[in-house]
């Protein structure tokens, strides 16, 4: 099972309760095709580009806004395990971290890219997701290439296309 905790900290867009049930689906479709069998809790929180800028800013020593920001909760290794056997765990959920995305930005990226604002809201959150569990891009090309291509086939699965 699959736990989001979904916080609205912005009135840039409508957050409906058929977006956070698709997400609710993106996070699960995140977790079966990385072959979790645990219970998991993510936390994730809706803000607008100045609230972003500033978590950007005390968390990254990036003072810009961003899409969105991925705080994760277990740490891994460079082969992608988990290093410490001992997750934070809510009785028998693991608490995979904290997903911020900014729907001001989410909106300009839609436009920018020409697709919806549902798909790049879906988009952010496996990119997160994948964040979560432990990918990453930074300075990192093959990372980069393994998580574009874990992202397009997670969408596409759940019939979410540009």
């Amino acid at each position: 099972m699959t736990e989001l905790l979904i916080e609205n900290n912005q009135e840039k867009a409508e957050i409906t309760p058929e977006l956070t049930d698709l997400l609710q689906k993106v996070c699960e479709a995140v977790l079966t095709e990385e072959e979790c069998d645990f219970d998991a809790q993510i936390s994730l929180t809706f803000v607008d580009n100045e609230q972003i800028r500033r978590i950007n800013a005390e968390f990254r020593e990036k003072d810009t806004p961003t899409d969105v920001l991925s705080f994760p909760m277990l740490e891994f290794d460079e082969n992608g395990d988990i290093i410490d056997a001992e997750y934070d765990f809510d009785g028998e959920t693991v608490i995979l971290g904290d997903i911020i995305i900014s729907t001001e930005r989410a909106l300009e990226q839609a436009e920018e890219f020409g697709h919806t604002f549902v798909r790049e809201v879906a988009f952010l959150c496996v990119h997160s997701m994948l964040h979560l569990l432990g990918y990453d891009h930074v300075d990192d090309p093959e990372g980069e290439a393994i998580m574009r291509e874990k992202q397009t086939r997670i969408l596409n699965e759940l019939g979410i296309r540009r």
